[in-house]
């Protein structure tokens, strides 16, 4: 049983490593890709590009739209990002915390 719940502890720290790992990637590619130029360094969106995080779309939905995108965003194909690279950027967009809600502000509720 001991060897059943030390291997069920190591499976979830490696997992949190793992997606830790994608994350870090995930923002190396974000910055590196040009990705930022359009949606901002914490995919917060602006004028150019669409808001992306915090909670992004599914990495399927993700993945099939920059492939093929509308409006002016260009398509990335797989030489460009890899599906792997993809996974790797949306870990990272689904890291970014929400922001504080306006309530638990105390400048913005006098």
């Amino acid at each position: 049983m001991t060897k059943i719940l030390l291997a069920a502890a190591l499976v979830l720290i490696l997992g949190t490593l793992a997606f830790a790992a994608s994350a870090d990637n995930g923002k190396r590619l974000f910055v590196k890709d040009g990705c930022y130029q359009c949606h901002g360094y914490q995919g917060q969106g602006g004028a150019a590009g669409a808001k992306l995080a915090p909670r992004p779309i599914v990495l399927a939905a993700l993945t099939a739209y920059v492939r093929h995108p509308s409006g002016q965003m260009p398509p990335y194909t797989s030489k460009v990002l890899s599906d792997a690279d993809l996974a790797d950027i949306h870990a990272y967009l689904s890291s970014i915390p929400a922001p504080p809600s306006a309530k638990s502000i105390p400048l913005l509720n006098q």
